[in-house]
């Protein structure tokens, strides 16, 4: 499995105050740079126009998409400190997926016009975005690989490995994600059932290799966990 760095985090940039416009003396947005959203609401959906790139501040979100049957696939779901909305920034017109608000959630919402203006202020921008779109699409390819290549019980784990090390906290030995996810998100996010990640969890947790419930995971051996896939 890739032990690659975080893939979705503000790094090495003060992000908070250059996304919020109000800090640097700017009027946009009605003097209003954070947005509130309700549990349940769609910030975007498709079709919708493009222009506009979000910074999450409080809450979740969920971004996913529609196939032809109408069913949701579900692409991510992101948690405080992450962008959404980037392709707004390489020429996205319409929206291809939709945004939801898993729970309460305040957003810092930027025009494009607005995030170019930034972005020339601050050149550290300009590559913070680039490595959020690149690491997004390799994200993507492995999913599609995983999908092709690997059984369910090999994707579950992969995916809990991965959400350990890139979100989790170390406490001494043991990495604990916070927030953890309900059984039917793990399986929308990786093209399984909510029976067999429910299945597949009780395992590793009867094997003492993690422990969870409905607020959080703990890992108790991730070297453990990366032998299990």
């Amino acid at each position: 499995m890739s032990t690659n760095q975080s893939l979705w985090y503000l790094e090495n940039i003060d992000v908070t105050g250059i996304f919020c416009p109000q800090k640097i003396g700017r009027g946009d947005l009605d003097n209003q740079p954070h947005k509130h959203y309700k549990k349940g609401e769609y910030i975007y959906l498709p079709q919708e126009s493009a222009d506009k790139i979000y910074f999450l501040t409080e809450g979740r979100v969920k971004i996913g998409t529609y196939g032809e049957s109408g069913k949701e696939v579900t692409k991510a779901i992101l948690n405080k400190g992450e962008v959404f909305g980037e392709l707004s920034m390489i020429g996205e017109v319409k929206r291809h997926d939709f945004a939801y608000a898993m729970e309460n959630v305040i957003a810092c919402v930027l025009s494009v016009a607005d995030m170019k203006s930034l972005m020339r202020d601050h050149s550290g921008l300009s590559l913070f975005l680039m490595k959020i779109m690149g690491s997004r699409m390799l994200e993507m390819e492995q999913r599609l690989e995983s999908l092709v290549f690997k059984d369910s019980r090999t994707r579950i784990i992969e995916f809990l490995y991965d959400l350990a090390e890139k979100k989790g906290q170390r406490v001494g030995y043991e990495q604990l994600v916070r927030k953890f996810m309900t059984h039917q998100e793990i399986a929308n996010l990786t093209a399984t059932s909510r029976q067999t990640v429910t299945t597949v969890l009780n395992d590793l947790r009867n094997k003492n290799i993690l422990t969870f419930d409905r607020r959080r995971m703990l890992v108790r051996d991730m070297e453990l966990l990366s032998k299990e896939a």
